[in-house]
């Protein structure tokens, strides 16, 4: 089952129907596609889908709709796919899932479902990196702007770097308790936010660790080297940065405020536990891949970066109705007509 959430991300989605049509293997597969209508409206379908026994539901979206159906899918025999059409794509990149969506969809035709961690702060579940700090910062300021892609990312990076103020943690694990200033606290599960910008470049999605980034304050006149070494995949050879890994962290800070989690922002009390749940979720990989991240070439991530901030050209135009399956069996004609 293919679930599109039609308002994420910069694409136009009008064509996917037709496009899964072409390029999915259907000697393997039946499928259907639906859209979502609303926030939390994928957990929903993805829940009734795990319970109908569905495979694999594929995530149509960016990190949040990922998120929505993957945390409907946690200690269920389905599996979860991606076709990467949002702002960052942490969690599909950290996968070896191409960002082109086409690429994407015969992907699936060769993947293989194998199990991965997944973490909880304070109960709310994230795949990809959860953290406190400035990256929370720029996550609310993000979701309640207009501009997506990652311009908007940057535009929000630079007006929060002007008025944000690093603060002091408690930080406790299962070897120390220590305090640390930091500019951010970031726990992966996988190596990155989204958009290669690798946040834990040493994180496995098959350990049972988290990895932990503790960014402390630095200058101005750091910030083309730290903003080099993360997009580099080096952030953890950077003077300003401590790492850890452990099972579950506790971070106690001096009031409650924002966090963020795959991306998404959200209000929580001072004391935060996070944790990770070893094999937790199946998902759809690459034959023989270890857990890791494979960092993307500077020069490619220049180039996605410059087509990933213009709109897609809409070539095809059949459009999703709402909550209707397409089932690709042939004897479905009746699904074919109404579309």
């Amino acid at each position: 089952m293919f679930l599109i959430n039609p308002k994420s991300g910069v694409q136009n989605k009008r064509g996917l129907p037709k496009l899964i049509e072409r390029e999915l293997d259907k000697e393997k597969f039946d499928f259907s596609i639906m859209e979502t209508k609303y926030v939390a409206h994928a957990c929903e379908l993805a829940s009734k889908a795990a319970g109908q026994g569905v495979d694999i539901v594929v995530a149509v979206g960016g990190d949040g709709t990922v998120n929505e159906v993957a945390r409907s899918l946690v200690g269920t025999k389905s599996a979860l796919g991606i076709i990467p059409c949002g702002s960052g794509n942490g969690l599909a990149r950290h996968l070896g899932i191409p960002i082109d969506v086409k690429k994407s969809i015969a992907f699936i035709n060769v993947a293989e479902i194998t199990d991965v961690d997944y973490g909880k702060i304070n109960s709310q579940p994230f795949f990809c990196t959860c953290g406190i700090g400035f990256d929370a910062l720029v996550s609310n300021s993000f979701a309640k702007g207009r501009q997506r892609g990652p311009l908007g990312y940057m535009h929000n990076m630079f007006m929060d770097w002007l008025k944000y103020k690093p603060e002091v943690y408690e930080i406790e694990t299962e070897t120390s308790s220590e305090l640390h200033k930091a500019f951010l606290i970031a726990c992966g599960n996988a190596a990155q936010y989204g958009n290669n910008a690798y946040i834990a470049p040493r994180a496995s999605m098959r350990d049972g660790l988290l990895s932990v980034t503790i960014l402390e304050p630095f200058s101005p006149l750091d910030v083309p080297l730290v903003l080099s070494d993360i997009f580099g995949s080096k952030i953890n050879s950077n003077s300003h940065v401590k790492t850890l890994e452990s099972r579950w962290i506790r971070i106690k800070r001096k009031n409650e405020g924002v966090i963020h989690f795959d991306g998404e922002p959200m209000n929580m009390p001072a004391e935060l536990f996070i944790e990770i749940i070893p094999s937790g979720l199946n998902v759809l990989a690459a034959p023989g891949w270890d857990g890791k991240s494979a960092p993307q070439p500077i020069h490619k991530q220049v180039m996605e970066l410059l087509s990933s901030s213009l709109p897609a050209v809409d070539d095809i135009k059949l459009t999703v109705m709402p909550q209707m399956p397409w089932n690709s069996d042939k004897s479905e004609k009746n699904n074919r007509k109404l579309l």
